[in-house]
């Protein structure tokens, strides 16, 4: 008997040659791979259980590991947050790219947002140095846990390490702020109003002026005076694109930040409070050209000092 197959049916002949046509009771059908569904990935699968895992671990730490769970998800929290102003940093350096503008030309959040960036990444390449060789990377967990004012940025602070540390830092500027104070009570009784300004630059040194910039003072004089003209046209240029966008559509927490770079231990004031301050300084910042921008070294001591005095009154 042989065998010839077309399509379903099929051809049966047998041996004393009469043809017979029949269709088979199973139907042949060509054998295909579906095009309208798509195997799934392995790595939507990887993602899923990994995120799995990760919450389970993190339930597992906040119950039996309270305190270390606080530590553990400000890191994490801290570490998305840099991400995502690394990716905002980017994309306002490929718009300074690709229109030809400079830093000082950028509106008040961008400029502010690179001003910061760039200061978090100096003070995080130290601990990121640490970090290249092989497990290494424990001794940096352990430096960062004893010492994370000096060695985190404030993305992975907690709360309350924001709160104690910006008050830690202000103390330190505040006592710099009194020798300025008794420098000037002293000595401006005795000098013309002409030669003022000359004399208050004499007053301050570069030392005393870059301690109240969160600069470190152990730098040759040429650096610490480069240093200080270029984070203070920084504030002045800041001020000019505040000016233009107006301290009223500023969030509460912009404006504690505002006036805390400017002098003021804002942490300790309510947002109103820090609103009228920071209206003060732009009022004098505005008056001033960019060659007399050094000026507002002083004005932040001036200015702070009143004010609390005032509120305290």
């Amino acid at each position: 008997m042989a065998l010839y197959g077309s399509g379903t049916c099929r051809l049966l002949i047998d041996g004393c040659g009469r043809r017979q046509s029949k269709c088979l009771v199973m139907l042949y059908q060509p054998c295909h791979l579906s095009t309208n569904q798509k195997p799934q990935g392995m790595l939507p699968l990887i993602t899923s259980k990994a995120k799995l895992l990760n919450a389970k671990y993190e339930h597992f730490l906040e119950r039996k590991f309270p305190n270390f769970y606080i530590l553990y998800s400000t890191f994490m929290k801290g570490l998305r947050m840099l991400l995502v102003d690394g990716k905002e940093v980017s994309r306002i350096r490929r718009k300074m790219r690709s229109q030809g503008i400079l830093y000082h030309q950028l509106p008040y959040r961008e400029m502010e947002k690179l001003r910061q960036f760039r200061r978090d990444i100096i003070k995080a390449t130290p601990v990121m140095l640490i970090s290249l060789p092989p497990f290494a990377n424990y001794l940096v967990f352990v430096l960062m846990y004893l010492f994370p004012r000096q060695l985190l940025i404030r993305h992975f602070w907690t709360p309350k390490q924001q709160r104690e540390f910006l008050e830690i830092y202000h103390n330190k500027r505040k006592d710099v702020y009194e020798d300025v104070l008794d420098s000037l009570l002293k000595s401006i009784s005795a000098v013309p109003e002409p030669k003022l300004q000359d004399r208050i630059h004499q007053l301050v040194t570069q030392k005393t002026l870059s301690r109240i910039m969160f600069l470190t003072p152990h730098l040759p004089a040429f650096f610490l005076q480069r240093r200080l003209r270029s984070h203070i046209f920084e504030i002045h240029h800041l001020d000019s694109a505040l000016l233009q966008l107006g301290v009223k559509e500023l969030t509460d927490e912009e404006v504690v930040r505002a006036c805390y770079i400017r002098g003021l231990n804002s942490a300790t004031l309510s947002a109103e409070e820090c609103r009228t301050w920071l209206h003060c300084w732009l009022q004098l910042s505005g008056k001033l050209k960019e060659s007399e921008s050094s000026l507002l070294l002083h004005s932040m001591v001036l200015l702070s000092a009143n004010y609390l005095q005032s509120l305290e009154k």
